[in-house]
């Protein structure tokens, strides 16, 4: 029987790997010891883990000897350079980047929708894309009761999700603005895209660059990722995703299409009141919805303002809120991570 696990967080200076952090100290299993990687910059800086300090170390092939369970968070280059290396060293690795997404043998997991599928883990894990995880958390009590056909998504984001600069972005434009000062935007939408706009007192309808087809990739991410985690392909999913000048809490005006004609929004509600990890915040009469700056600081996805379509018998209308370091990154790991020790899996 294990005495405990060794848990490495890599990025741990990051946006979420603070939360990773934050929320490991309050983990459900034992550790048995923690360590901090990241660049090298951040080396030799120290950081507390349940009052004691732990220095920070450089991210190397090597630093995953002895580890158990290594939480990725410091972009997908990282992941793909270190990932391999920490598997091959006996680590468990859930790796909170796009890089092993849509990879066809690594598992896309959402604890609530597919837990089942980290039997199937060949030591990567992947966690979902943040908007990705707060939509399909909520559909999927739906989806399993009475199908699901179409989604069409578009999402307001928080610029949190573009990282602690973008924060500090967001701050500095805003307190120019109102000191009427000259500032030049640096960050979003894209970090080191050729245009740079004001996100501040403003809405940017591009996160990621664009594709091809005209989509960004944060709307192909929400796409394909969905019909990989709810294992079905004739899902028709599409996605417009905005950033808002929101430090933390992605929200999402979610249009869906079921299986049937004859229902109810409080069929729906019905099904979404005791669903794992969802909180149903919906009654128009008292101005009861969910809110971004409410959600932040909590695990749960909120839904409301459910609505039946005016025009289409099968199509609903759902208002889909999270805190997008939480359980659009963070929490879901540190859930992947609860499973396979809940599971046996590790």
């Amino acid at each position: 029987m294990t005495t405990g696990y060794h848990v490495a967080v890599v990025g741990a200076t990051g946006a979420v790997g603070t939360q990773m952090i934050k929320l490991l100290e309050e983990a459900t299993f034992e550790i048995k010891q923690i360590s901090f990687l990241s660049s090298a910059r951040s080396a030799g800086k120290k950081l507390s883990f349940r009052g004691e300090e732990v220095t920070i170390k450089e991210a190397t092939p090597e630093s995953f000897a002895g580890v158990d369970i290594a939480l990725f968070s410091a972009g997908g280059s990282v992941s793909k350079q270190l990932a391999p290396e920490a598997v091959k060293h006996g680590a468990i690795v859930i790796d909170n980047t796009s890089a092993y997404r849509m990879d066809e043998n690594v598992p896309l997991v959402v604890p609530e929708v597919n837990e089942k599928a980290l039997f199937e883990h060949h030591g990567i894990i992947a966690n979902p894309n943040c908007s990705t995880i707060q939509m399909v958390a909520a559909l999927e009590p739906i989806r399993a009761a009475f199908g699901l056909k179409r989604v069409i998504v578009s999402t307001y984001q928080a610029v949190s999700g573009s990282g602690v600069s973008a924060i500090r972005e967001l701050e500095t434009q805003s307190q120019a603005i109102l000191n009427k000062e000259a500032f030049t935007p640096e960050i979003l939408p894209v970090k080191g895209d050729k245009e740079h706009y004001q996100i501040a007192f403003n809405a940017l309808p591009q996160i990621d660059v664009f594709t091809e087809n005209d989509y960004t990739y944060e709307e192909m991410k929400m796409t394909n990722e969905t019909k990989k985690i709810m294992e079905d392909d004739s899902i028709a999913v599409s996605a417009t995703c905005v950033r808002l000048p929101v430090v933390s809490g992605h929200s999402e005006s979610v249009y869906i299409e079921v299986d049937a004609d004859d229902l109810t929004a409080k069929d729906l509600q019905d099904k979404l009141r005791n669903a794992p990890g969802v909180v149903l915040e919906d009654d128009p009469s008292t101005q009861l919805y969910p809110q971004a700056a409410n959600a932040v600081g909590k695990k749960e996805v909120f839904v409301g303002r459910i609505r039946k379509d005016l025009d289409q018998a099968n199509g609903f209308h759902l208002w889909i809120v999270s805190d997008n370091l939480l359980k659009g990154a963070a929490w879901n790991s540190i859930q992947i991570a609860e499973s396979l020790i809940r599971l046996a899996i590790i």
